[in-house]
């Protein structure tokens, strides 16, 4: 039961985001005892990733009207003492915004998805869910699975990582999909699971014109859908960033695999092309000309160390980075390169950001492969879930599905002293770090939030054919009109583990203006075509087909300061959810800034000791028998939304 939490903890931590997850492992890690809550049935919070089922019951829960709060035995008010005072907290999550569904791919006749009310378009909540013909409205059926299953277990890797920067397992894209690659000369729409007998059927391709080109289908997806991993933030990994160094010191990265991405695109006059980044792409590029090569590579090499020759931009300090560059006597499709696939910046970026983000961009070159970049098998999600199970390693306890009604305060000294929780139980603490979502309209009513356009979709061909079919990619579509935003285009293929086979899984971010779809739309006519007019259209087809879309706004709580929310006790500290930004710097920074700031005399995640020197208190017991080893347990609550995290401990063994 709920009752048998231990009710004295050195920091609760609401919220299970990356910056909150690497602060639990943080202050575990040095000894603190933590409890880690989270109201939702998952971990992550809007780091989350979902399956295809899995995202479908999340629109569903962001649509549902009102807020159900359950209320203990009794008035959990009750329980404030006269020298205290209560701080409330939200219930329901209102980071989410614009939701809105297109479902393009055909239906099967066979298809028995039942349809639900649930997703009509309702302008109370604030969000809507839109389809191409009646049978769309299937998106969230009946079917899907609960939000609990989404939270599964990653997969074990006990193999022993050696010292230093290689315990950061990368996989090849390559070398994993050979596999795949052995079939026969048919096409097929897709692989059939393990345990799928029947109802499931390969399709042969129906269009002979395209042998290449599968027919999927909306109920293969859905059968299909826990082979999808589906981020609700689009983020990488720079190889030489704060979270992969992080990552690597803590030894967390044993608990993920991750993959490079494999190409720098950029969208020109119309056309996606790949961009030249390394040494070697730029002497192998058969677009570039020998000129244009030999004064790419001497600017690459002056950004490089840039600082050392301040006689070369001084004068353009001022000035944008796009000017800058036009000096530099780069024709106008290098300096398109430079600017939006190497920089990634916006065209009135300033000269000193641009040359910043050149040089960041160069660094993480070779590092662990031929781009900057990696991404982790599973999606993003998995980031979280990882400081997670190191904290759990240590010693925290979690708790999912536990909402908490309020902070309790002394009015005396100002401090928070306590949390009482959904069934009215009074937990009390020396610290609180709480995620932005969680704080009550009272508590955020002086914030000005900023909003990231998100879009999600199901494609059948990648944007840019290559050799092979498994290539993750980033693009950056410039912006076309003046004031608005480029939208960042990240594109994975089936051996990410994010979607099935025959298909891709494409994310589009930008910061808003507007609704999500109002922001991207263009973009996403751009780079595809619905599949619905493609069954019209018997033309050769140029861009891939879209099958499945996804809209919505999210809350960008990044650039929040802490002197913007009203009457927080001073051990009560905020955590924001994701940026905009590509990569998770932001988070990383904040949750050490953090920790530094409530423990200042505590290493931030230092390595684990090695299971030999751990010694367990009270070990007065026989020795263990030769060849067998000690295991850090984690306690864990037994309550229902507890989730068991003992089994990583095995993982820090040698």
């Amino acid at each position: 039961m709920a009752d048998s939490l231990p009710t004295e903890f050195d920091v609760v931590i609401i919220g299970t985001g990356l910056p909150e997850s690497i602060l639990a492992a943080a202050c575990s890690r040095s000894g603190q005892r933590v409890l880690h809550l989270d109201s939702r049935s998952y971990y992550g919070g809007n780091w989350a990733s979902f399956s295809f089922s899995g995202l479908l019951s999340w629109l569903k829960e962001c649509q549902q009207d009102g807020d159900v709060v359950e209320e203990s035995t009794g008035s959990w008010r009750d329980l404030i003492h006269d020298t205290e005072e209560a701080i409330s907290l939200r219930t329901k999550d209102e980071s989410i915004q614009h939701t809105e569904v297109f479902c393009y791919a055909s239906q099967d006749m066979d298809d028995s998805t039942e349809e639900v009310d649930a997703v009509q378009k309702n302008p109370s909540s604030g969000t809507s869910s839109t389809s191409t013909d009646p049978l769309d409205s299937a998106c969230l059926s009946e079917e899907t699975h609960s939000l609990s299953a989404t939270s599964r277990e990653m997969p074990a890797k006990d193999t022993p990582k050696s010292d230093g920067e290689v315990s950061l397992e990368v996989t090849d894209v390559e070398d994993t999909l050979a596999k795949e690659k052995r079939c026969g000369d048919k096409t097929w729409t897709h692989t059939v699971s393990d345990g799928d007998k029947d109802g499931n059927r390969p399709v042969e391709e129906e269009n002979t014109d395209h042998p290449k080109r599968t027919r999927i289908t909306y109920s293969q997806i859905v059968k299909e859908g826990r082979r999808f991993n589906i981020d609700l933030v689009s983020k990488l990994l720079y190889s030489q960033g704060l979270l992969i160094d992080l990552l690597i010191k803590s030894n967390v990265s044993r608990y993920a695999e991750f993959k490079n991405v494999t190409r720098i695109l950029a969208f020109r006059e119309g056309k996606v092309e790949q961009v030249p980044c390394s040494r070697a792409d730029v002497f192998n590029s058969k677009e570039l000309t020998m000129v244009e090569k030999r004064v790419l590579m001497k600017f690459l090499t002056f950004c490089l160390d840039y600082e050392q020759h301040p006689d070369q931009y001084q004068a353009f300090v001022q000035g944008s980075f796009s000017e800058f560059l036009q000096t530099k006597k780069l024709t106008p499709s290098l300096q398109h390169f430079v600017l939006h696939s190497i920089a990634m910046t916006e065209s009135s970026c300033s000269t000193i950001d641009g040359l910043k983000a050149t040089k960041n961009f160069l660094r993480c070159l070779g590092r662990f492969g031929n781009t900057p970049f990696l991404f982790p098998l599973y999606g993003q999600g998995e980031i979280p879930q990882c400081f997670c199970r190191m904290c759990a390693v240590f010693g925290g306890i979690y708790c999912l599905r536990h909402k908490v009604q309020c902070l309790v305060v002394d009015k005396d000294s100002g401090r928070c002293k306590a949390i009482i929780d959904h069934l009215g139980q009074r937990i009390n603490a020396k610290y609180f770090i709480v995620e932005d979502s969680y704080l009550s309209e009272d508590t955020c009513s002086d914030v000005q939030y900023k909003q990231i356009s998100r879009a999600v979709l199901i494609t059948d061909q990648s944007i840019l054919k290559a050799d092979s079919d498994q290539q993750i990619s980033i693009l950056v579509v410039p912006p076309v009109e003046s004031g608005t935003c480029a939208v960042r285009v990240t594109e994975l293929c089936s051996s990410t583990m994010t979607c099935m086979k025959d298909t891709y899984l494409v994310h589009l971010t930008c910061s808003s203006s507007k609704t999500a779809r109002e922001d991207l739309e263009s973009v996403v006519k751009k780079l595809f075509t619905p599949y619905t007019e493609t069954e019209i259209d018997k033309e050769e087809l140029t861009k891939p087909r879209l099958l499945w879309a996804l809209y919505f706004n999210m809350r960008d709580s990044s650039e929040i300061s802490r002197s913007s929310y009203n009457g927080l006790p001073s051990n009560v500290y905020v955590c924001s959810g994701p940026d905009c930004g590509l990569g998770s710097e932001h988070a990383v920074r904040q949750a050490e800034t953090l920790f530094q700031e409530i423990f200042p005399n505590e290493e931030f995640c230092p390595p684990p000791p090695n299971p030999e020197d751990i010694i367990f208190d009270g070990d007065d017991k026989q020795p263990e028998a030769p060849g067998t080893n000690n295991i850090i347990m984690a306690k864990v609550d037994s309550s229902e939304g507890s989730r068991n995290l003992e089994s990583p401990g095995k993982r820090l063994q040698k």
